[in-house]
C-alpha cells in the first residue's frame, strides 16, 4: 500500500461534483474508493465515511420531501443538507491533506 493523501484529499472532493453536473456526489467517490481502497493507505477509511455521508444525505433529504407539507420545515432541512454537503467536504478535504481522520455530522453507518 502506498500513502497517497493527494487521492484521497480528491476522493473528499470529487462530492461537490454535485455542483457542476447536479449529480455523481455518490458516484464518483464510490468509483474512486472501489478501484483504491486496496492500493492506498487510509483509503478504505476515508471512502466509508465519504459513502457514509452521501447515503445519510439522501435518507434526509428522502424525509424533508414530506416535511415540506408541515410549515415548511422540509425547504428548511433542504437548505441546511445543501449547506452541510458542501462544506463538510471541504473542510475534511483539508482535515486528510494533513493526515487527519474525516468527521461528518448526522452520518449513519451504512458500511462498517
Amino acid at each position: 500500500m502506498r500513502q497517497d493523501n493527494q487521492l484521497i484529499v480528491i476522493t473528499h472532493l470529487s462530492q461537490l461534483i454535485v455542483l457542476i453536473t447536479g449529480f455523481g456526489s455518490l458516484i464518483l467517490p464510490l468509483i474512486l474508493w472501489v478501484t483504491q481502497k486496496e492500493k492506498v493507505y487510509k483509503m478504505d477509511a476515508h471512502g466509508k465515511s465519504i459513502l457514509n455521508f452521501q447515503l445519510s444525505l439522501i435518507v434526509y433529504f428522502l424525509v424533508c420531501i414530506p416535511l415540506i407539507l408541515f410549515f415548511g420545515l422540509g425547504l428548511l432541512g433542504f437548505i441546511i443538507l445543501g449547506i452541510l454537503s458542501v462544506i463538510y467536504p471541504i473542510i475534511n478535504a483539508i482535515k486528510a491533506s494533513n493526515g487527519e481522520v474525516p468527521r461528518y455530522p448526522l452520518s449513519l453507518n451504512f458500511i462498517s
